[in-house]
């Protein structure tokens, strides 16, 4: 008789942490501890560390036009030493909001722009070995025009480049590697899976 094999889905879990310790917080969103975690149902076993990049999430906005156009930003990344081609994002830094009027508020300071329709892709954590981080993705149509508010670019934001380019050659330059930001490949490729994008 064969075995079953496992549930083809995540699920929620919370190992016994035996202490923490901040590596680093301050006034900030984010913060940097170490956790000394064990393996349930062992208790005797010596705890082991792992880093845990406290974050409060991210919203992903892929805004097309009724040309197919999507609305692109250039960047500059410092971690990573490079300028990437991104869409709006930003943090969910109020806590309680809901994603999607995350979203909105990004996309209007990012882009300028507002959506007269919504459409949650998915949601999918960045990098749990290391962060909380979880990122939920947008598809926004019927685009107007609605300003910046107050709202005054700083810092990388400030050197933001902001451009339309056409869907199908996102998509191409995410698949041949010439975008290689992450949020950017999956709200490309789930708007695409599920049909709700491009011409191809």
């Amino acid at each position: 008789m064969s075995t079953p094999p496992p549930s083809l889905a995540d699920a929620p879990a919370a190992w016994p942490i035996d202490r923490s310790e901040d590596l680093h917080r301050d006034g900030w969103v984010m913060a940097l501890r170490q956790d000394w975690l064990r393996r349930p149902g062992h208790p005797t076993e010596e705890p082991f560390r792992r880093v845990v990049l406290e974050h409060p999430g991210a919203v992903v906005i892929l805004a097309l036009d009724e040309d197919e156009r999507v609305f692109c930003l250039r960047q500059y990344r410092h971690p990573a030493r490079r300028v990437f081609v991104e869409i709006p994002a930003g943090l969910c830094d109020v806590e309680g909001e809901d994603p999607v009027e995350v979203a909105k508020r990004e996309l209007a300071e990012e882009a300028g722009l507002t959506a007269g329709e919504w459409t949650h892709l998915t949601s999918a954590w960045s990098s749990p070995g290391i962060s909380e981080e979880q990122m939920h993705f947008y598809l926004a149509r019927d685009l107007r025009p609605v300003g910046r508010g107050d709202f005054v670019p700083e810092h990388e934001e400030a050197e933001m480049e902001t451009f339309w380019a056409p869907y199908d050659d996102v998509l191409a330059a995410v698949l041949d590697g010439r975008v290689a930001d992450a949020p950017v490949a999956l709200a490309v490729l789930f708007a695409r899976a599920k049909g709700l994008a491009g011409t191809g």
